[in-house]
């Protein structure tokens, strides 16, 4: 249960970019798919950040706490589609 709290604890910068994301793609009327495509598109563009810049020694903190690079951003691309998936469709029917 902590490293869930750690995973969140490390995605909530994100959620806002995440949030504008879904309204741009409601507003570009896409379907799931490409949104998918487009999110872990951008999670692999977060990890290559994070482990090339000066932001990798966040990056410690986790594995501290046994969670390794890939199992921190495979969550953290599944909790942003377990909160996006219904806030798009319900964006979708809004607009």
């Amino acid at each position: 249960m902590n490293q869930l709290f750690s995973i969140f604890v490390f995605y909530r910068p994100f959620i806002f970019w995440s949030f504008g994301l879904n309204i741009v793609f409601s507003y570009l009327e896409y379907d799931i798919i490409p949104f998918l495509i487009a999110k872990l598109v951008l999670v692999v563009f977060l990890w290559y950040f994070i482990n090339e810049t000066s932001a990798k020694r966040k990056l410690i903190f986790y594995k501290n706490l046994g969670i390794s690079t890939f199992k921190l951003f495979s969550l953290l691309f599944v909790i942003d589609l377990f909160l996006s998936i219904p806030s798009l469709l319900l964006l979708k029917e809004f607009v």
